[in-house]
């Protein structure tokens, strides 16, 4: 069953990361229901962003994203996203990619680092052909998600346990 919602769901980097970490995720962050603000690892994440990379402009708003730091380097701009580890990584690396998407179809080119400051860590992320198909891709499917009438329901994974929704589905 499918609900119909007057505008369509925002976009941003954050739903880009939920999906691929869990889909319940995205229909909870979609829908506006805010994970545990107090959870010590939600406050660790803001924590590293805030303390970290300083000469750097921090916490940009672009559409419906919002990047951890901007920098020129060499006539580039460079959008960085501030990761605590790199336990999912690949999550981070579509949602960096889905900013550069955004940047590109705004007319700006720009290249992404992901940031891993307590492991002392950086990877460099280009907009590929095979991204940006991918994240066509995506967005269909997170639009479905946020679609549904009910959440997915929730399926046990390895990022449960450090999950800032973890109460909600499983008490």
């Amino acid at each position: 069953m499918t609900a119909s919602f007057s505008e369509s769901p925002r976009l941003g980097g954050t739903l880009v990361w939920y999906f691929t970490i869990c889909k319940r995720e995205v229909w909870l962050m979609a829908r506006g229901v805010e994970p545990d603000r107090d959870d010590e690892f939600l406050a660790l994440g803001r924590l590293i962003d805030k303390t970290t990379y300083n000469r750097d402009r921090h916490c940009i708003d672009f559409g419906n994203s919002k990047f951890d730091i901007m920098r020129e380097e060499k006539g580039t701009l460079v959008v960085g996203e501030i990761k605590k580890s790199s336990r999912s990584i690949d999550a981070a690396r579509l949602q960096l990619a889905h900013y550069l998407y955004e940047l590109q179809k705004n007319g700006v080119e720009a290249r992404g680092e992901l940031l891993f400051p307590k492991e002392k860590k950086r990877e460099e992320v280009l907009l590929s052909e095979e991204l940006k198909t991918h994240l066509d891709q995506v967005y269909q499917e997170i639009i479905a998600i946020t679609s549904l009438e009910s959440p997915p329901c929730a399926k046990k994974c390895k990022y449960c346990r450090n999950c800032a929704y973890n109460e909600l589905c499983w008490s």
